[in-house]
């Protein structure tokens, strides 16, 4: 990583990128512009190190890129809000709409396009911080959030949000990390075997937002048992059609752990195992379906169909308009506090 791809000052603000590094070998990368995963380099089978995060090598690449969240801290709001519309307390709220006809990842402002400050930087961890305004892209109270990477030598990369407000408002936090654990540009990620721990998913309508929910058993969508990715992603089913392949919440069991093993993924050549642990009630698994080459990635390698994906530990996409959904809301005085763990093995 050469740093100095990512030094300007952009907003006012100085952007750079921060390096932490682990007793194992595995090296992560962030830069405080979008508070944002730029790589992560994990010892294979053999020993080698594998970047298994797809982005790119400069701030010039995260700026023109077509794809705009590799890596990304996904907010106010991660997933899609129906038409930009919510109501809190009878009051109506209009979000900006950049997804049309609905507001998707917090809008075209939103958190991934923001220079966060580094509060706090050591060999192992990074804290960054960032203050959205009250009505930026439309949503209610001044919103302060820090997030924490943290990687350990048990070769976790520990996630931790934390956000506060001053006027009631909705939240749903995530990282939005592009993985392919055979390496960046390697190709295909349909050969991984993954496991979800979810016996139920949100199912969508043409938009892709929700329309309730549905069991996983006898489709496409049953990855409680491992199994490659790309065995059923062509089925003639109506919500692959909807989503273009996988992009979809799967609705998380309750557990009484403080952090419940949610997914597991295991690449067919490097070996490579990535474990998932959240206290979030959802995780959205997405298959690059929307990659289709345009943008050059490390290694000036094409971002092609399928060649990452992505699982986002969340709430639940448009949660605000479905009462039955897991709450988003957050009061003064309240301190939303959530952790997620991406584990390898």
């Amino acid at each position: 990583m050469i740093k100095e791809k990512f030094e300007r000052d952009l907003e006012g603000k100085k952007v750079s990128v921060f390096t932490l590094k682990n007793r194992q070998g595995t090296t992560l990368n962030i830069t405080n512009y979008g508070c944002r995963i730029v790589s992560l380099f994990v010892l294979n089978k053999e020993g080698s190190a594998i970047d298994i995060v797809v982005g790119f090598d400069s701030l010039d690449g995260y700026l023109n890129a077509t794809e705009v969240y590799h890596g990304a801290t996904i907010g106010r709001y991660a997933n899609r809000i129906a038409l930009g519309k919510f109501s809190i307390s009878g009051k109506d709220y209009q979000l900006a709409i950049n997804n049309s006809p609905n507001h998707l990842h917090g809008g075209s402002e939103g958190f991934h396009t923001k220079v966060w400050i580094v509060e706090a930087y050591t060999a192992q961890t990074i804290t960054l911080s960032y203050i959205s305004a009250d009505g930026e892209e439309g949503y209610p109270g001044k919103l302060e959030t820090t997030v924490e990477y943290e990687l350990s030598d048990d070769n976790e990369v520990k996630i931790r949000y934390k956000a506060v407000t001053d006027q009631t408002t909705i939240l749903n936090l995530t990282n939005h990390a592009y993985f392919n654990l055979n390496g960046q540009g390697s190709g295909t990620i349909l050969n991984h075997m993954l496991q979800i721990n979810a016996d139920l998913f949100t199912t969508v309508d043409e938009n892709l937002i929700p329309t309730g929910s549905a069991p996983v058993v006898d489709s496409p969508f049953d990855f409680r048992q491992p199994k490659r990715i790309g065995e059923r992603i062509r089925d003639n089913h109506e919500q692959l059609k909807f989503g273009n392949g996988y992009d979809h919440n799967y609705i998380l069991p309750g557990s009484s752990e403080l952090l419940p093993l949610i997914a597991r993924v295991e690449a067919d050549k490097t070996g490579i195992i990535m474990e998932v642990l959240t206290d979030q009630p959802g995780v959205q698994f997405y298959t690059g379906n929307f990659m289709s080459g345009e943008n050059l990635i490390k290694g000036h390698v094409p971002d092609h169909f399928r060649s990452a994906f992505c699982l986002e530990t969340q709430h639940f996409p448009d949660a605000p308009n479905h009462p039955g959904f897991p709450s988003t809301i957050l009061e003064p005085g309240e301190v939303f506090d959530s952790t997620t763990v991406y584990r390898f093995i």
